[in-house]
């Protein structure tokens, strides 16, 4: 019976969902911990609002057509610099963006974070010296940069500062007006739809030329832990780097796939188990005790990284590794074994060092079927999805929690939809539209028709 895509993506789609459900988690925190309660202070410009600054005073109209001109604006803007990074990309001036985004994570970090920061230790009275802030806050940035962009740290050390400048970033956007900040998510959905989708959308350019240069996006991009799944019955790897041969008590040689093997130097590890009443393998040529002796001492320890095999004593000098490839082939009766095992001679110490394997297979001894091991890499999520999803559900917090919980249900089932289209696709696909969209619906719904239905129950008794 076939399995279904959610079982084949279900862990995808958890190692997906809890970032973004942390991220929107902290940022709703951080917004009942640090919005004042003052209404609306003093308005300050942005790139989000260089047309218009939304006063309470205004009328609706007047914040509906000011909020769509910023909204023009910004996604303007966004599209300006991402065509500018298509550009950048296609001459190869992969070390000025690679540097440019070092600088985006550390201002995010060292700037925006740190007003932040200072804002919560303001708020929650913490007795703590300038001088020890600044130098927590310097120590904070480096590792993030450096964790962020740099091999050798920890996956979930990277996947951590990856949640941290989204929530960093969503913060700050929810300082933003009310009607500028739904206007904008609903203009960046539609945006996001046209740029990954369409035939000369940036996004879209960026990814094939990506994908074409087989190199990584030049973006924060959030990736999950690589899955490694295994499927019975699964065929063989064309890529299998070593085969083990070792003699079974019965005489028969067993071939066994250890895995992929990226070292190529020709070196043979072969394995036995002797029984001391074994009978002679070939009567007349050599006798049992002399072959037994003689393979044992050829199985000695390999040292792959010095590409130099043991010397053996001069008794088995006589027998060279080839002979004890010829003699166990000939016992199996099979010429092809002989060659694949000359063929695919490696040192078996180079398998400790095997990182970033694609496709394993092993035998399975129970039923005789094999068993493939596939590593798949982990799903990719841009970081500005985490910003906005974290936006959507912190401008909610500011009214009811109510809103909070319908908004992120509708997030978190709009990007499960997203999901199982990107497995059915097998193709780049747009996280914000249906999210955005179910999100944004959910929000007014609940504000306009569940939030007054419940309340006004509540109040006359009607429901607990």
């Amino acid at each position: 019976m076939e399995s279904s895509i959610l079982e084949s993506i279900g862990v995808e789609i958890i190692g997906v969902m809890t970032p973004v459900s942390i991220c929107m988690l902290l940022v709703v925190l951080l917004v009942y911990a640090l919005t004042p309660s003052s209404p609306d202070p003093t308005p300050f410009r942005t790139a989000a609002t260089l047309v218009y600054l939304e006063s309470p005073s205004d009328s609706t109209t007047q914040k509906l057509e000011g909020a769509l001109l910023n909204a023009a604006v910004f996604v303007i803007l966004i599209a300006a610099v991402t065509f500018l990074l298509v550009v950048l990309y296609y001459y190869n001036f992969s070390n000025f963006l690679k540097n440019y985004m070092r600088f985006s994570a550390f201002f995010v970090l060292g700037s925006m974070g740190g007003s932040i920061f200072l804002s919560i230790i303001q708020h929650f009275s913490i007795p703590i010296d300038s001088i020890t802030s600044s130098v927590l806050l310097f120590n904070f940035t480096i590792v993030g940069v450096l964790s962020i962009f740099s091999r050798g740290f920890p996956i979930f050390l990277r996947q951590g500062y990856m949640v941290l400048l989204g929530i960093i970033v969503a913060t700050w956007f929810t300082k933003l007006p009310e009607w500028t900040t739904w206007v904008l998510l609903v203009a960046l959905a539609v945006y996001d739809l046209v740029a990954v989708l369409a035939p000369g959308g940036p996004l879209k350019l960026l990814v094939e030329m990506a994908s074409s240069r087989d190199e990584e996006l030049p973006a924060l991009v959030y990736e999950a832990r690589p899955v490694v799944s295994s499927s019975p019955g699964g065929r063989r790897s064309t890529a299998l780097g070593l085969l083990v041969a070792s003699s079974s008590e019965s005489g028969s040689v067993e071939l066994q796939p250890v895995g992929q093997n990226n070292g190529g130097r020709n070196d043979t590890v072969l394995g036995n188990r002797i029984n001391s009443d074994r009978s002679p393998v070939e009567p007349g040529n050599r006798q049992a005790d002399e072959t037994n002796s003689n393979i044992e001492d050829e199985i000695s320890p390999l040292v792959a990284h010095s590409g130099r095999r043991r010397s053996t004593s001069t008794e088995v000098s006589n027998y060279s590794t080839v002979d004890i490839v010829s003699l166990q082939a000939r016992i199996s009766g099979n010429a092809e074994s002989e060659n694949a095992i000359e063929e695919e001679m490696s040192p078996l110490v180079e398998l400790l060092g095997l990182e970033n394997e694609r496709e394993q297979t092993r035998m399975n001894s129970g039923n005789g079927h094999d068993m493939s091991m596939t590593t798949t890499p982990g799903i990719k999520l841009g970081l500005g999805d985490f910003v906005f999803y974290s936006v959507l559900v912190g401008r909610a917090a500011m009214y009811d929690l109510m809103t909070v919980y319908a908004c992120y249900l509708a997030i978190i089932s709009g990007l499960g939809c997203t999901l199982i289209l990107l497995a059915v696709c097998h193709r780049a696909l747009p996280a914000l539209p249906i999210s955005i969209t179910l999100g944004v619906m959910f929000y007014f719904l609940t504000r306009l028709l569940m939030e007054p239905f419940v309340v006004g129950t509540s109040t006359n008794l009607m429901m607990f």
